[in-house]
């Protein structure tokens, strides 16, 4: 399983969002330069971000994009998920999958579940307030 940089630019809008917030609305031609991603890129990640209710629009000269929630209330699991879907690793574990001839005997599916359980438990249990929290510590141990 590989994150898209569809996913990963998701998380870092996010974090962009919850890092900038001062209250006023943060223009996605910041973050664009910020971020060194592509302005066209983000209108589209920030239309799904927007469609589920993660972020708010304000228009208008000053608008922009704040998140409608504390970053505490968004899990990496949750951003992750929005924009690639299913994060497992094969489709034989997913909750809704297929199931395969091989299922009651296949023991690489222990392999499959395990693994899927790990990802599931770092990306469910970090949330945005993590990754702010984590940036700050990277800050303050910045030597020259």
């Amino acid at each position: 399983m590989r994150i898209s940089t569809k996913g990963r630019y998701a998380l870092r809008l996010m974090l962009d969002l919850a890092v900038h917030a001062s209250g006023d609305p943060i223009r996605l031609k910041d973050v664009a330069r910020r971020q060194n991603i592509s302005e066209k890129y983000l209108e589209q990640i920030i239309s799904v971000l927007n469609k589920a209710g993660y972020v708010r629009s304000i228009r208008g000269p000053q608008g922009g994009y704040v998140l409608q929630n504390a970053p505490k209330e968004y899990t990496v699991g949750m951003i992750l998920r929005l924009t690639e879907g299913s994060l497992c690793p094969v489709e034989c574990v997913e909750e809704k999958g297929k199931s395969c001839a091989m299922e009651k005997d296949c023991t690489t599916r222990i392999l499959w579940q395990k693994l899927n359980d790990a990802i599931n438990g770092v990306v469910d249990t970090v949330t945005l307030e993590d990754l702010v929290d984590w940036r700050a510590q990277q800050a303050d141990h910045y030597v020259i």
